[in-house]
């Protein structure tokens, strides 16, 4: 479990506490370092550059992020469709679909069994 999280930890997400859509704790939080002079760093580029670079890259940054995951993620496997579904939404909305499907097909098989006539007469049977 351990090594879970310090592999989850390498993840690069947009902070969801973050002050203007998160990039810059993201980025501080990824690197372990202080968000403080994270900021004075953006803020020092913007002030030497002119702003529109680095507010460009920043939005750039905040488009390509993906957001930090709600619930803590616990296996490789959450982890694994968490970056499936960030990436690809539609691709993942048509694995779930799949797997629901596969799960309603097994259930109505089951109920045909139990509620077919040679079921009933097995049951008596047995009995």
């Amino acid at each position: 479990m351990r090594q879970f999280n310090a592999l989850s930890r390498r993840g690069l997400y947009r902070s969801r506490d973050g002050a203007i859509l998160g990039v810059c704790r993201g980025i501080a939080e990824y690197f372990d370092f202080s968000i403080f002079w994270t900021r004075v760093i953006v803020v020092v580029l913007m002030l030497i550059t002119s702003f529109v670079p680095v507010i460009g890259l920043y939005i750039l940054a905040a488009l390509l992020m993906k957001p930090e995951p709600v619930i803590p993620l616990q296996t490789e496997a959450e982890q694994e469709f968490y970056d499936s579904y960030a990436n690809s939404k539609h691709g993942a909305a048509q694995r779930l679909k799949r797997r629901f499907d596969n799960l309603e097909r097994r259930i109505r098989r089951m109920e045909d069994i139990v509620t077919g006539a040679e079921y009933n007469w097995e049951k008596r049977y047995n009995r």
